[in-house]
């Protein structure tokens, strides 16, 4: 095992986490619970991933998970750092082909007249899992941004992903013949 570097450091024993870029804020900052949700929103992409969902949403949740990374990478970079991270930056063709996969699956789709429950089949299940951890990243970097610029197409990519994995869910269901079950109030 020499020559290998550990995976702890020990660093963060004092409560302290580093920023890309060098500097040290504590493990609750709100710039952590930023990029903290977004790396768990990003794991939880990764479980439904683990299912066979066909190839082409394979590939389309792949890309997202990289775009999570990147988003992840920029929200915990301090001014140095942001040097490093410039180039990871979402675009509006990120968020555009967000959109198109769900004007895509929604054509399949029954019309939707109220409201559903999560879960269903299995990774349906998880998308919704998934909408909801989506859902709270948001509400985290909406927060983190009101003290630290954070980039509007990031903000859309994030609130659109969350119209996705709705979406997502609904088709997953549909096509492993999964009825929804609606919301009896």
């Amino acid at each position: 095992m020499s020559g290998e570097s550990k995976i702890y450091t020990k660093t963060g024993d004092d409560g302290t986490t580093g920023l890309v870029g060098g500097s040290r804020v504590k493990k609750y900052d709100l710039r952590l619970e930023s990029y903290g949700t977004v790396d768990e929103l990003n794991a939880s992409i990764g479980v439904i991933r683990s299912y066979d969902n066909g190839s082409d949403v394979e590939e389309l949740l792949l890309k997202i998970q990289n775009k999570l990374f990147n988003i992840g990478s920029r929200l915990a970079s301090d001014e140095k750092g942001r040097e490093f991270t410039e180039k990871l930056v979402v675009k509006t063709e990120d968020v555009e082909m967000l959109e198109k996969a769900i004007d895509k699956y929604h054509e399949t789709l029954p019309e939707l007249s109220n409201f559903i429950l999560p879960g269903g089949e299995l990774s349906a299940a998880q998308c919704h899992m998934a909408r909801t951890i989506c859902r709270r990243a948001e509400r985290r970097i909406l927060e983190f941004s009101e003290q630290t610029p954070v980039e509007t197409e990031l903000i859309k990519f994030i609130n659109r992903l969350s119209d996705y994995l709705f979406v997502l869910a609904r088709k997953l269901g549909h096509d492993k013949g999964i009825a929804e079950t609606t919301w009896k109030y």
